[in-house]
């Protein structure tokens, strides 16, 4: 894993509430490998480039957060992301 700490927008999807991250160009995405990654101090920009558009957005409540990359894969740094990304910590039995 790779120490460079990076931003990415996620937010929900307006129609149905999946989580979703912002691709660049006006795209959202589910998959967070597909999320669009920039230094820091390129964060607000990116933030802003997910908001421009007229509403109603594809996404709602886009937020900055702190993602690395390990190989391929976009890690978010802080645990509630991980699990917006990948799903529970805790596999579910069924019973």
């Amino acid at each position: 894993m790779t120490d460079r700490v990076l931003k990415l927008v996620t937010g929900n999807r307006l129609h149905d509430g999946t989580v979703v991250y912002f691709a660049g160009s006006g795209a959202w995405t589910p998959q967070i490998d597909d999320a669009r990654l920039v230094e820091d101090k390129d964060g607000a920009a990116l933030l802003a480039e997910a908001q421009a558009g007229s509403p109603p957005h594809p996404a709602v409540g886009p937020a900055l957060i702190e993602a690395v990359r390990d190989g391929r894969r976009i890690v978010p740094l802080m645990l509630r992301e991980r699990i917006r990304a990948f799903g529970p910590t805790v596999a579910y039995r069924g019973d």
